[in-house]
């Protein structure tokens, strides 16, 4: 599988609390937008539900979409992010596969008949 590497840039973070949980923990909406740089250009948004626990880490699943350029083609895909805050880093992954729900571009725009994904480096389905 291809592998990008990058930076991001926080444009916004637009949070709000939906839930006061016992014990100081509580449920979280967080609608925000990055730019990125390196392997992968451009925007990003993302949707972030949230469970922070008693000592201020949090818990979330999010979808992403970034739309630019990696590898040289232009486009837009959907990631998946699920992860950890703790202290200020995050961590992110994708239980049992890549994270990769969607091409970065369709079948008309890179011409690849096929199906295959040159980012993800596997076919995946349409949408």
């Amino acid at each position: 599988m291809a592998t990008a590497k990058g930076q991001f840039e926080l444009a916004s973070w637009n949070e709000d609390t939906y839930q006061e949980l016992d014990g100081g923990a509580k449920l979280t909406r967080a609608s925000v937008t990055q730019d990125f740089s390196g392997d992968v250009t451009g925007g990003g948004t993302v949707e972030w539900l949230m469970c922070y626990r008693p000592d201020g880490t949090a818990r979330f699943v999010g979808l992403q979409r970034v739309e630019g350029t990696v590898g040289g083609m232009e486009g837009s895909f959907v990631a998946e992010s699920v992860g950890n805050f703790e202290d200020v880093a995050g961590r992110a992954g994708s239980p049992g596969g890549n994270g990769w729900m969607c091409r970065l571009c369709d079948l008309g725009a890179c011409g690849r008949a096929d199906g295959r994904c040159p980012v993800a480096g596997e076919n995946l389905p349409s949408f």
